[in-house]
């Protein structure tokens, strides 16, 4: 039978279903991906930046354990622990992180020679206070604690100058500064330095003859005859410098009066015995014993070629080489 005009024809037709929706969960790994690689090459162009010699120091710092560098047990290399950042590195070194036992003996007596150093400056500050010589120069007085020890630094004044214009003569005001601090100086055992220093105004010769390095050497020299002349022992120097401007204390005004000034250090321990080491370093060099060995005696061929006219002067040679005439 035919469908009528009225009937409808219905067809079904089956929906797939939509894709589910991922979300933005990718652009997340994305970022994070992107963020990662600027900084590796970020860090890579930093290490290109530094000189070749501290890169080694930088790779010995990323070897040493996160437990080592906190708590300073032993040191990454060396260390059984399974505990992680103690374990074994799986990185070779060709310069593995040594550090030397804790001796608790040798930390006390640096604790106990830095308290000395203290009490020094202490005393120092009292006697500047009460001695009459120096408290009129009190303010050219500076005391300090430094890495290398106490630190007594003697600096001039636009009007009150240490030494004799652009010469090592020492004011008489200055000699009595340093004849009342000799005797301070035996309180301990401790050696010093002395250096001097100058402002950054040359002579008119400039550097090549008699320069503000030969001038910084000479005060501190100077300096350090006064205060033996005060009654310092003369074996409590451990070196005399020379610094010229190279170091001022106000970087912005090289000529100013101050940067012209004597530096006494007290040397600590730990300062001592690096100084000690630097200049015992070179004598573990095999050419070192063989500069102890007298140089071989070169052969003397003088009598071979007869006399030198110009030093032996024959009875017939000139009257300026034979010496004066005798007396009648």
């Amino acid at each position: 039978m035919k469908p009528s005009a009225t009937d409808r024809i219905v067809i079904r037709r089956k929906r797939s279903p939509a894709p589910p929706h991922h979300g933005g969960a990718w652009k997340i790994a994305y970022a994070d991906y992107m963020t990662a690689m600027m900084s590796f090459f970020l860090i890579m162009w930093i290490l290109s930046l530094i000189p070749r010699d501290d890169l080694t120091g930088i790779a010995e710092y990323f070897r040493m354990p996160l437990m080592t560098a906190i708590t300073g047990g032993p040191n990454l290399d060396t260390s059984s622990s399974v505990i992680p950042g103690a374990s074994p590195s799986p990185i070779p070194s060709k310069h593995p992180v040594t550090q030397p036992p804790i001796d608790a003996s040798r930390g006390e007596e640096l604790r106990r020679d830095t308290q000395r150093l203290e009490d020094l400056k202490t005393d120092l500050e009292a006697l500047i206070d009460t001695n009459p010589v120096l408290q009129e120069f009190r303010p050219q007085l500076l005391l300090d604690m430094t890495p290398d020890g106490l630190r007594i630094q003697i600096v001039d004044r636009q009007n009150r100058p240490m030494f004799a214009t652009g010469r090592a003569q020492v004011q008489p005001y200055m000699r009595d500064v340093l004849r009342e601090l000799g005797p301070v100086l035996n309180q301990l055992p401790n050696s010093i330095t002395i250096s001097g220093h100058t402002d950054a105004l040359q002579y008119a010769s400039g550097e090549r003859l008699y320069s503000n390095w030969e001038l910084s050497a000479d005060r501190a020299n100077a300096a350090r005859q006064e205060l033996i002349a005060g009654g310092m022992l003369e074996s409590k120097i451990k070196q005399v410098l020379g610094l010229s401007s190279s170091v001022s204390l106000i970087k912005d005004d090289p000529n100013a009066a101050v940067n012209r000034r004597i530096s006494i250090v007290v040397l600590n321990r730990q300062a001592e015995d690096r100084i000690d080491a630097q200049n015992e370093a070179g004598s573990s060099d095999p050419r070192f014993y063989e500069a102890l060995e007298p140089a071989p005696v070169a052969e003397d061929t003088s009598s071979l070629l007869g006399p030198d006219p110009d030093t032996e002067p024959s009875g017939t040679g000139s009257p300026a080489l034979q010496g004066p005439p005798a007396v009648q």
